[in-house]
């Protein structure tokens, strides 16, 4: 069975939106290429309507290559697309929408050959397919960093206590701390 995994920048105050607005002078060697490697094991995607028309603005103009290989990965993945006001067919290439209901979508993915799924941006997908037990993989990339403002934290004060088991941990030379949980079993 396919993994269903995320992977988001984190703030030490628990912001996850907005990163490229604070973690961008932690960014370094080893972060980069722990993304490498978590990218290259990710076959298709599955994004929310924000990231959508956020990304499909900036990634099909980026150059690929050595220096930028999530423009290459990020635009040649299938991509499937979250949405209640989006119509298809999407433009940006390999896109199209979810038809139905996203759980029901997500478990076919997991049930299908291939590799893992990515939950690429996306907030709200990943808090809704984490708490509903559908997300195997949540990598946090802490960076040291206090975002302040208003940003979007992943967890809100409402959600249920949920338990988790810490599976790996890398510490960056520029301080990042990266954290792989999965939901503890119950």
């Amino acid at each position: 069975m396919r993994k269903v995994v995320s992977g988001l920048f984190h703030s030490l105050d628990g912001a996850v939106e907005g990163p490229d607005q604070w973690q961008f002078d932690s960014f370094d060697a080893e972060l980069g290429e722990l993304m490498t490697r978590t990218i290259g094991s990710i076959d298709e995607a599955i994004m929310g309507r924000v990231t959508y028309e956020e990304w499909s603005g900036y990634w099909p103009n980026s150059a690929p290559g050595e220096d930028n290989p999530f423009s290459e990965f990020i635009n040649t993945v299938p991509k499937h697309v979250a949405s209640t006001t989006l119509t298809g067919p999407l433009a940006w290439q390999n896109s199209h929408l979810i038809e139905g209901n996203l759980h029901d979508h997500v478990r076919h993915l997991k049930e299908s050959q291939g590799h893992d799924v990515g939950v690429q941006g996306s907030i709200s997908i990943v808090r809704e397919l984490f708490l509903a037990g559908l997300l195997d993989e949540l990598v946090l990339v802490t960076h040291p960093v206090i975002a302040g403002r208003s940003f979007r934290r992943l967890f809100q004060h409402e959600d249920p206590t949920t338990r988790l088991d810490l599976t790996d941990l890398v510490r960056t030379s520029a301080g990042n701390v990266v954290q792989t949980y999965r939901l503890r079993p119950t």
